[in-house]
């Protein structure tokens, strides 16, 4: 834990303190931020705070009252629930406003984790509860130098797999049967995992009306066989097999055969322009200095889908942040599944994958956008053009 870190983020974000709370291992998010071992034992609740300044404070049971002593801080223990209640209103004596992993009308659930209960209680002692939103981001987040290299080097060979991929489909056509969803789905693991990259589930791999599930997911007894004339989806994400490795997450779509028919063609363009419009938004933004929000980006995307008239195809946010899990803690490009008014903070990378899926197909377009000190860019291969085949 680095609390002199987070003391000059308490300062800046104006609020007295950041107020950790868990019971049974419920806030993944304070275990890694605390550092707190893997092995301790959650079946009590227990809270630390970290005043603004000042030395931390521990609130933990007796039958479990080792539960923190990996960090630093004043440790105090309680037994019988009047107990806890007294001891929770004195360390909490002096703080008027204080952060706790909580998001207004749940605005943000990946934020929203301490339940309202514990709110309430904390309320009680005439504390103001604020959103921990961007305290999260910035400590959960944000990317070192060797992860963004991890990212790197994970992207060049996820982008080598792919191509690998999309050439074993054409291969399998051209020697007259090609392969299933399922088929190429297992390939891909199994490459990924040659190269040594680890992913948690996926790939996608979609033909024709089954890419209009974003989240479709062959199964081995019924996916569909790939044939000529098939639009085909990859949706695909991996991270090195290192610790503190970060993933790297794009689709691409391609089309088995010589001429590509002018609907798809067009939505490809239309979902494509989009994808460009939000990332080039967010590089123009950083290199002015501006720190855009997520739901601008979301907003920049999907006003351009609308306006060419694919506005109720496109049904879910923009893009996601990306870290250690694949749908990571920071700003996502939302404002549509939620209001994410976050900002893309520095050292912190995000998924920009406007999608349109009609009932006969589907097309989604994913890059990568990672934010540095004063610039911004997408890292790895831009999709242009449907690869062929």
């Amino acid at each position: 834990m680095k609390l002199a870190n987070i003391q000059v983020a308490l300062r800046r974000s104006g609020v007295d303190g950041w107020l950790f709370f868990d019971h049974h291992r419920r806030d993944p998010a304070a275990y890694r931020i605390l550092g707190i071992p893997d092995e301790v034992s959650a079946s009590r609740r227990w809270y630390y705070l970290i005043p603004v300044q000042g030395e931390p404070i521990k609130l933990v049971h007796r039958i479990e009252s080792r539960a923190l002593d990996s960090l630093p801080g004043v440790k105090t223990s309680y037994s019988s629930w009047p107990d806890q209640q007294e001891k929770l209103a004195s360390m909490l004596r002096g703080i008027q406003r204080v952060a706790m992993q909580y998001s207004p009308q749940c605005a943000i659930p990946l934020v929203s984790i301490v339940d309202a209960g514990t709110v309430e209680l904390v309320r009680g002692t005439g504390v103001e509860v604020v959103t921990s939103a961007d305290l999260l981001q910035e400590f959960e987040a944000a990317w070192t130098d060797s992860q963004v290299q991890s990212h790197l080097r994970a992207g060049e060979l996820v982008d080598r797999v792919r191509k690998e991929a999309f050439e074993l489909i054409g291969e399998r056509l051209r020697n007259g049967l090609g392969p299933t969803e399922y088929e190429v789905q297992q390939f891909i693991r199994g490459r990924l995992a040659q190269l040594d990259l680890t992913t948690d589930h996926g790939p996608m791999v979609a033909v024709n009306s089954h890419a209009s599930d974003p989240h479709y997911d062959p199964a081995r007894d019924s996916s569909a066989q790939i044939q000529h004339e098939d639009l085909v989806l990859i949706d695909m994400w991996a991270k090195l097999q290192t610790p503190g490795a970060v993933y790297y997450d794009i689709t691409w779509t391609g089309f088995c055969g010589e001429t590509v028919p002018s609907p798809i063609q067009n939505v490809f363009e239309v979902v494509t322009t989009a994808r460009k419009a939000a990332s080039d938004f967010v590089i123009r933004q950083v290199a002015g200095g501006a720190s855009p929000k997520g739901f601008e980006v979301d907003d920049v995307a999907r006003s351009y889908i609308r306006d060419r008239g694919f506005g109720d195809y496109f049904f879910h946010r923009t893009g996601h942040n990306i870290g250690t899990e694949v749908h990571g803690t920071g700003a996502n490009m939302d404002n549509w599944e939620c209001h994410d008014d976050r900002l893309l903070i520095p050292h912190t990378c995000f998924s920009v994958e406007p999608g349109v899926y009609l009932p006969e197909f589907g097309i989604r377009s994913e890059v990568n956008v990672y934010v540095g000190e004063g610039s911004a860019r997408v890292t790895g291969e831009e999709q242009v053009e449907i690869v062929r085949v």
